[in-house]
């Protein structure tokens, strides 16, 4: 299966609450803080969805990095049960990283929980490193947090350090 990513608006607040509520069933966020994030300029949120079906949201993620910052913060990320293990949430990821860099950011920080083994296997094969466990962060399930930090790499270029757009060997053709 295929998905599209768009940038969230406030339109979508409804799709993605109704993941967020069934898939983190004890300490969802609510709808209030939801739709202010999606909304805030300082946020940066995506979701996907099948082509031929734009108002299907089968995933959503969320990233925290005003323009300028050093530091970024991935917010929440969130895929339905049948579209894991497909690649999606790695493409959610990379799109975050790299909208991250835009933003001037060189460090993002998340934090995950302790009992989803999957998610911190992904983190780390995408460059991120454990600092540290929060105690009791998930409430009210009282789940440990693994704090995890990338530090976001330079954008890979072709250009040797000499050469400018303008005399790159395509643009000469």
């Amino acid at each position: 299966m295929t998905w599209q990513l768009r940038r969230a608006d406030g339109t979508d607040v409804g799709a993605i609450m109704a993941l967020e509520t069934r898939i983190f069933e004890n300490d969802a966020w609510s709808t209030e803080v939801m739709a202010r994030d999606v909304a805030d300029p300082n946020c940066f949120y995506l979701v996907a969805f099948p082509p031929d079906s734009p108002d299907r949201i089968e995933a959503y993620a969320g990233l925290l990095a005003p323009r300028g910052a050093r530091e970024g913060d991935i917010q929440t990320i969130a895929v339905t049960e049948h579209a894991r293990g497909r690649g999606l949430g790695r493409t959610l990821m990379l799109s975050l990283i790299a909208e991250s860099r835009k933003r001037g950011v060189r460090e993002v920080f998340l934090e995950v929980r302790a009992d989803n083994p999957s998610a911190q296997d992904l983190y780390r094969r995408l460059g991120f490193e454990e600092l540290g466990v929060r105690r009791g962060y998930y409430q009210p399930d009282n789940v440990d947090a693994v704090v995890m930090r990338l530090e976001v790499p330079e954008p890979v270029s072709s250009l040797t350090p000499d050469m400018t757009p303008e005399t790159a060997p395509e643009a000469a053709e």
